[in-house]
C-alpha cells in the first residue's frame, strides 16, 4: 500500500473510533465553549473587548482545548496498547505520524468551529468580508496545523513517561509559541481591518507556512527515533 493509502486508512480508523465514542469531540468543544463564556463574563459591565483581546481569547481557547483533546487521544491509544501495535505493524512510521497530525487537526478545527461563533456572538467580533475571511481562515488553519505537527510528535513519544500528562504541555507549548503568536498577531491584523493591517496579516501567513513546513519535516524525521522506546 502506498504512503497516502496508509495515511488515509489510519485516519479513517481514528475518525471511526471517535465517531463511535465522541468523547474527545464533546469534551474539547464543551471546554472551548466554557473558556469563551468565562472570558465574556469578565467584560460584563465594563469596556468592550478590543480586537487584541478577541484574537488572544481565540488562540487561548484553541490551544487549551486542543491540548486537552490531544492528551486524551494518545492516552486512549495506550489503554489497549493500540499505539504499540501500530508501531509494530508493517506500515511506514511517517504514515502514522501524518495520520495523527491530520486527525488532531480535524479535532482542533471542529473546536475552532465552536470558538469562532462564540466570539462573534458574545464579543461582537467582526471579521469583515472577502479577503478578510480568507486571511482569517488561512491563519486559523495554518496555526492549528503547526500546533498539531508538534503535538503529534511528542504525544506519541511519551509512551513510558510516568508524568506524560504534565510533560506533554511542557514540551509542546514552548515549541508552538511562534505559531500561536503568529496566529494571534495575524488575526489581530484581520480584525483591525485596515489595508496596512491586512498586509501585516499576510506576512504572518507566510511565517506560518514556513513554520508548518519545518515542523512537519522535523516531525517526519524525528518520529521514528523518538517512538523507538515503545
Amino acid at each position: 500500500m502506498s504512503l497516502l493509502g496508509q495515511v488515509a486508512l489510519l485516519l479513517w480508523k481514528d475518525v471511526r473510533v471517535e465517531w463511535r465514542a465522541r468523547e474527545l469531540l464533546y469534551a474539547t468543544m464543551l471546554f472551548s465553549a466554557i473558556i469563551v463564556l468565562l472570558f465574556s463574563f469578565s467584560f460584563l459591565g465594563g469596556a468592550p473587548p478590543t480586537v487584541e483581546t478577541m484574537s488572544g481569547v481565540l488562540w487561548v481557547a484553541i490551544a487549551l482545548s486542543g491540548m486537552l483533546g490531544i492528551g486524551r487521544s494518545f492516552e486512549r491509544e495506550r489503554e489497549a496498547d493500540t499505539l504499540r501495535a501500530l508501531l509494530l505493524a508493517p506500515i511506514d512510521r511517517s504514515a502514522l505520524y501524518l495520520a495523527k497530525l491530520l486527525s488532531i487537526t480535524l479535532l482542533m478545527l471542529l473546536t475552532a468551529s465552536v470558538v469562532v461563533p462564540g466570539l462573534l456572538l458574545l464579543f461582537g467580533m467582526k471579521v469583515g468580508s472577502g479577503s478578510s475571511w480568507l486571511y482569517f481562515l488561512a491563519l486559523l488553519g495554518l496555526g492549528i496545523i503547526g500546533f498539531a505537527a508538534v503535538a503529534s510528535l511528542f504525544g506519541a513519544s511519551l509512551g513510558r513517561a510516568r508524568v506524560r500528562e504534565v510533560l506533554l504541555p511542557l514540551l509542546v507549548y514552548p515549541l508552538v509559541v511562534p505559531a500561536l503568536l503568529a496566529g494571534a498577531r495575524g488575526c489581530y491584523g484581520v480584525l483591525y481591518g485596515t489595508a496596512e493591517s491586512l498586509t501585516d496579516a499576510l506576512r504572518w501567513i507566510k511565517f506560518l507556512l514556513v513554520f508548518d513546513s519545518m515542523a512537519i519535516i522535523l516531525g517526519l524525521w524525528l518520529f521514528e527515533p523518538l517512538c523507538a522506546q515503545e
